[in-house]
């Protein structure tokens, strides 16, 4: 079995990060000071729940993932028994990692540097001449660590490699009903993440991946114009009317625990006609319609309206956006990677899942019209938050209007700033809490 690991951070910073978060306004160093970075690894990346990935990712036996957790190496990996678990990727002995590729699958995890063999539940089976230990070295105490925390919200795995964390239920909070409106969005209450992932790497800091309402009329303004031109675009994407304009309907909302959202929700149910009438000329589409009514009765015209898009951030690594599960790794100060994962449903005919396909690419492939506009401004950005003179960035678009509603969440207008406050209430509260 694998052992549970005990982490401890490493380093603290000597900046006061408390004074850096105020009302309205960041300062620049939390997106670029090298010490505020490693802080966030020890305290954010390394010490709160961090999502891991999906259990469709591996389906059978020996199936395998490698992701991170900061700046830790993990494989999530279904063992022989059936069960999915999360490892970390570094051998016992001298710590090379045991398992290199992104994805595969495998009965054994083998360091090559000293022959170590592990099985697919992390337990070491093999130690080249195992004689020369003493008698109080087992193979049992030597099995792979793990995270000491790890559980699953239907289908999606969470992990964190401090104990000293809320269960996980309590820290998705208000967002946990986001997810649902993603999974329920199937028949049959299954997403499918098996379509591969696009990656890209940007020159800009992590945080600047975010739920922003603000930005859609600027950075993807070509966009816009081709929605208002043809708005029957593909799953999920029908768009009549702008859903960015602070006359729609649309809302921006923080769930609280960093968790937000843009929420479109009232824009889209407002075309349910329209889009299902779309959705009859897909072979399939009328069936996914009927099953989604007969299982879900009124609650369908929601799901169906959403197509599994709830738009929502989970703080601080997850999104899920369009089609699309999203993994944001940070990699520096200035560096971050993302990954872009298409989600499919289950219970649908391959034509339905194909059209979310082929949407998803439409704005978030290398050749997309809209994620490539994402990382550019992101890094134009990053250079200007070097600036030494004026260094405090504005949030505060809306604090003036933004409500307070009677389940503790907060709602602003779709181009407002509340997304950004919470966000960066719950990496103060993270940053400057009692060590974990």
């Amino acid at each position: 079995m694998s052992q549970p690991l005990q982490y401890r951070p490493l380093r603290r910073s000597t900046l006061d990060v408390s004074e850096l978060v105020q009302d309205g306004r960041v300062h620049s160093a939390v997106f670029t000071d090298r010490d505020i970075y490693e802080q966030e690894l020890d305290r954010i990346f390394h010490g709160s729940w961090l999502y891991i990935g999906h259990t469709s990712e591996v389906p059978k036996k020996g199936d395998f993932r490698t992701r991170q957790m900061g700046k830790q190496p993990v494989v999530m990996i279904r063992g022989t028994d059936g069960q999915v678990r999360v490892l970390l990727n570094r051998c016992r002995h001298r710590g090379a990692v045991v398992c290199e590729k992104e994805a595969g699958n495998t009965k054994h995890l083998r360091c090559w540097y000293h022959g170590w063999v592990y099985d697919s539940t992390g337990r070491l089976t093999q130690v080249p001449a195992v004689e020369a230990y003493g008698e109080d070295f087992t193979l049992e105490k030597m099995s792979l660590a793990s995270p000491p925390m790890v559980e699953e919200y239907r289908g999606f795995i969470f992990a964190s490699l401090s104990a000293n964390v809320v269960p996980l239920r309590d820290h998705l909070g208000k967002a946990a009903e986001m997810m649902d409106l993603l999974i329920d969005a199937s028949p049959v209450g299954e997403i499918r993440v098996s379509a591969g992932v696009h990656k890209t790497v940007y020159r800009g800091n992590w945080k600047l991946v975010g739920m922003d309402g603000y930005h859609v009329h600027y950075v993807h303004a070509s966009v816009i114009a081709a929605w208002n031109r043809n708005s029957d675009t593909g799953i999920g994407a029908t768009h009549r009317g702008d859903p960015f304009d602070d006359h729609s309907a649309s809302r921006t909302r923080d769930l609280g625990h960093g968790h937000a959202m843009l929420d479109l929700t009232t824009h889209r149910m407002s075309h349910y006609e329209k889009f299902t009438e779309m959705l009859a000329g897909v072979t399939g589409g009328t069936e996914y319609v009927q099953a989604m009514h007969a299982k879900h009765g009124e609650k369908a015209r929601l799901l169906i309206s959403l197509a599994g898009d709830p738009h929502v951030g989970f703080f601080p690594n997850l999104q899920l956006i369009n089609n699309q599960i999203r993994i944001m790794n940070p990699l520096g100060p200035d560096e971050t990677e993302v990954l872009m994962f298409p989600v499919l449903f289950e219970g649908v005919s391959s034509e339905l899942n194909e059209m979310r396909l082929r949407q998803h690419e439409s704005f978030y492939g290398p050749a997309g019209s809209g994620s490539p506009d994402d990382g550019e401004i992101f890094e134009r950005v990053q250079k200007g938050l070097h600036a030494q003179v004026e260094p405090w960035v504005e949030i505060s678009r809306g604090m003036n209007r933004e409500k307070t509603l009677d389940d503790g969440t907060v709602e602003g207008l779709i181009t407002d700033e509340v997304p950004q406050r919470g966000q960066f209430r719950e990496w103060l509260n993270l940053m400057t809490g009692d060590a974990k």
